[in-house]
């Protein structure tokens, strides 16, 4: 790509070459707009309004609770798990859909503590995803004698110690993209005889992941940014093989029992990964979450991540050329290798200049206290879709259309 103009001609000519290219028309995307916030909430696939209008008018509406055996809907959390699993280095049957990242969280943690009896410590980093801390921090509250320890991340491998029980990391870092050595950490974490247990919400259906080959012992992951499974998506859950036999949830719900419909007043934890389920499967949900995955591995994860790393090499080579001297600081990684599908940039306003990009039809978001974050969903996103959103940050800029105090009043979402 090096070699290509930084033109729009250029990178007219990079789409032409792209061979995910025939993935955009698979989703539904709005005329006049660069959506470059598919990290936060991916966009919609074609396919997923029509599957949950069967769902909704065909199964349910006709067939009604018939449906639960004649239409597979029992079935449907591990179909979708099934689908999932290779995206992340995970065999089929140590992975289970179901639930929020958060509860996952909950159950995951919980059940590393019980795997390492007499060790009290979840080791994290300050600039971990908010809410993975507030989980911590509650299951801590909740137990009485857990500590969640937090350190900067180049001292996480010093201080696994006999205390820790588990290490609890987001693999891709929300704010920068950074991404961290999963294998090299997770061994460490082994070498002090604790766990690891891993957050995919910004690496799953964006860039590889070897949940297998890493040696994980627990990971987490969103099923509405890259997933494209739609708003509060389901999440999943991944447990090490090794450990299914030991591991236990402490939400033991009906789904996760040994025989759900014997309706056994004690509870009987499934075999294997099952006995993650808790509640009833939300099927519609579900039905969205497996139209977005099934797009997705039609891509295959190494062309994803070949495309994600051009486009967003392409990004900082553009912001480079188009936008240097006004004040913009590159806050991710600069290699590509280092760093997920997302840029982010620093700037005193930040804010302000996110929602002039919005006004102009360039999705992006902001994260405090200053960066402007950019997601580059490779399966729909294209190279002259990057021209265009430098182009519109570069006029922002010079018009300093920042300035307009609507723009700098703070939204409740952003």
């Amino acid at each position: 790509m090096s070699s290509v103009p930084l033109t729009r001609e250029g990178t007219a000519a990079l789409d032409a070459g792209d061979e995910l290219a025939f993935l955009r028309e698979e989703f539904a995307l709005p005329p006049g707009v660069v959506y470059l916030d598919g990290n936060s909430l991916g966009a919609l696939p074609r396919a997923t309004a029509a599957r949950v209008r069967d769902v909704v008018e065909h199964e349910w509406g006709e067939s009604l609770i018939r449906s639960w055996n004649e239409h597979g809907w029992i079935d449907l959390p591990v179909r979708v798990a099934a689908l999932l699993a290779p995206l992340v280095g995970a065999s089929v049957d140590e992975v289970a859909v179901a639930d929020s990242t958060s509860v996952n969280l909950f159950k995951l943690l919980a059940g590393a503590l019980r795997l390492r009896p007499g060790r009290k410590v979840i080791l994290s980093e300050p600039d971990n995803f908010p809410t993975d801390l507030y989980v911590a921090q509650g299951l801590a509250s909740l137990l009485g004698g857990v500590e969640l320890r937090l350190v900067p991340p180049a001292e996480l491998a010093a201080a696994l110690d006999e205390s820790v029980a588990v290490l609890m990391l987001t693999h891709v870092d929300f704010r920068t993209g950074a991404i961290h050595d999963m294998a090299a950490l997770t061994q460490a974490a082994h070498r002090a005889g604790a766990l690891a247990l891993w957050d995919l919400a910004h690496s799953a259906g964006a860039l590889p992941v070897d949940l297998t080959g890493g040696e994980a012992d627990l990971a987490v992951g969103c099923g509405y940014k890259y997933l494209n499974g739609g708003p509060g998506a389901p999440a999943f859950a991944f447990v090490a093989r090794r450990h299914h036999e030991a591991f236990e949830t402490p939400l033991t719900g009906w789904m996760g029992h040994a025989e759900p419909f014997a309706f056994d007043p004690r509870y009987r934890p499934a075999p294997g990964i099952a006995r993650l389920l808790c509640g009833t499967p939300p099927i519609l949900s579900l039905a969205a979450l497996e139209c977005g995955v099934l797009t997705l591995a039609r891509a295959g994860v190494d062309r994803l991540r070949r495309k994600s790393m051009a486009l967003t090499d392409l990004f900082v080579r553009l912001v480079a050329q188009e936008c240097s001297g006004f004040g913009l600081e590159l806050a991710s990684p600069h290699e590509a290798r280092a760093r997920g599908s997302q840029v982010s940039l620093r700037h005193p306003e930040g804010y302000a200049i996110v929602q002039a990009l919005i006004a102009r039809g360039v999705i992006g978001d902001f994260r405090t206290p200053d960066l402007l974050r950019f997601g580059f969903a490779p399966v729909y996103l294209r190279f002259v879709d990057v021209w265009d959103a430098v182009a519109s940050l570069r006029a922002v800029l010079l018009g300093r259309e920042w300035e307009r105090p609507d723009y700098r009043r703070r939204a409740a979402v952003t």
